[in-house]
């Protein structure tokens, strides 16, 4: 199993709750499914560009267009895109980690999926056949943190709706959450106890995706 993991928390893993259900979900997986093939990608270390129109262009004027031919300067507008597909399409699962900020995602994510979520990288896009997707991954898992709490489908969450209708458009519906919320100390005393909720969650979840590969593998053996 290949397992893409994409990071967008600049605090040190003491310091930050994300992080924390990553190690806790990762450690489950790991000691699971040892053979695992893991990539991390800490997007502070390496920053997604926000998109440009010469990216716009080198992406979508083909899907438009057939005979276009993008120029020097759009080809090279898909450089950072192009190495991020790679691992994209090469995952069976993509792990999230990122706090809630602001009531969505932090901007550093956003721009990373949109660098990814591209048409001739990650998916297909014609008027015949509709979107096609040109990887994998089966499903997404997202492990949050946030200083608030939030209720199913609160209308202040904006993070969840964006990640699930984005990877929905490429065809992942599966999308398992594990959230921290409620870490902010000043308005909720239970802080440390919904921490270790999550914490668990992530385990769990990590169990659930070593069950789901065993039986892959056991299958694949079958046929």
């Amino acid at each position: 199993m290949n397992v893409l993991h994409v990071c967008a928390n600049p605090k040190p893993t003491e310091e930050s709750v994300s992080k924390q259900l990553a190690a806790t979900f990762f450690t489950k997986l790991i000691e699971l499914t040892p053979d695992v093939e893991l990539v991390n990608v800490n997007l502070y270390d390496e920053k997604p560009p926000f998109y440009s129109y010469e990216l716009y262009k080198r992406a979508w004027y083909p899907v438009f267009d057939e005979s276009y031919e993008p120029s020097k300067v759009e080809e090279m507008a898909m450089n950072y895109a192009s190495k991020q597909a790679e691992d994209f399409n090469a995952a069976d699962v993509l792990v999230l980690t990122m706090p809630m900020w602001n009531f969505s995602a932090p901007a550093i994510m956003k721009a990373w999926m949109d660098q990814v979520l591209c048409p001739g990288l990650t998916f297909s896009i014609s008027k015949e056949d509709g979107v096609k997707p040109l990887h994998k991954i089966k499903s997404v898992v997202l492990l949050v943190s946030s200083g608030g709490v939030y209720m199913e489908d609160d209308p202040r969450d904006a993070l969840t709706s964006q990640v699930r209708h984005a990877f929905d458009f490429i065809g992942i519906d599966d999308i398992e959450i594990v959230w921290a919320d409620g870490q902010n100390p000043l308005f909720f005393g239970d802080n440390e106890d919904r921490k270790a909720m999550a914490l668990e969650a992530a385990s769990e979840i990590a169990e659930d995706i070593a069950e789901l590969d065993l039986s892959e593998a056991q299958e694949a053996v079958a046929e």
